[in-house]
């Protein structure tokens, strides 16, 4: 896969870093832990100038927050709720469960987004929750924004100061993104099987 975004870039140039990242938020298996390092091993040729390859990669990644986003907005928390309340008994989930998740949601949100783009595994997925609970939009690209910057900034510094080696950054990044992504789901089948539970007491 290295080689395809390597010759994409090349081809496409920024356009390419643009394409790449809107597609690695709807899409994760395309990852940007190799994206932008790639675009930052070639910033390092001189080839590409490093402050556009950043600029493109954040304005990729936040424009692919929004199919999800604008999915969550439609779905909707009062959707969400009816379903959980007719259905949700055979995932032990109520409408109230979705009403305190909301609700953590709107206390917690800002920061979810913002620290939640730093997070591999995770970082697509915040923006149907966000989308669900109707945070605005401004406030939502705001902090998508900021924390896109860093994550894009971090791959791409990575990339062009490892230069030939860029793929390491992906290496060592990839393991923990799954890391993160297996405490999710065991978190979320820990809390499955004590539903379960205090349902049968």
């Amino acid at each position: 896969m290295a080689e395809w975004v390597q010759n994409l870039m090349d081809s496409m140039g920024y356009l390419g870093i643009l394409l790449l990242m809107i597609v690695e938020n709807v899409f994760p298996p395309i990852p940007s832990e190799l994206i932008m390092p790639s675009a930052g091993f070639a910033a390092s040729r001189g080839d590409m100038n490093i402050f556009l390859v950043i600029l493109m990669g954040v304005l990729g990644s936040v424009l692919g927050t929004l199919p999800l986003y604008y999915l969550g907005r439609a779905f909707g928390e009062k959707r969400l709720i009816e379903w959980a309340d007719k259905y949700g008994k055979w995932l032990t989930l109520s409408g109230k469960d979705i009403r305190r998740a909301d609700d953590w949601f709107d206390k917690h949100g800002t920061k979810a987004v913002l620290f939640g783009r730093l997070v591999p595994g995770i970082r697509s997925l915040l923006s149907l929750p966000a989308g669900m609970s109707e945070m605005p939009l401004p406030k939502f690209l705001i902090y998508s924004t900021i924390g896109s910057a860093m994550w894009a900034s971090l791959l791409a510094g990575a990339g062009y100061l490892l230069g030939e080696n860029y793929d390491r950054v992906e290496q060592y990044v990839g393991p923990t993104s799954r890391i993160i992504l297996g405490l999710v789901i065991v978190g979320a089948i820990w809390w499955f099987v004590r539903r379960k539970r205090e349902q049968a007491a």
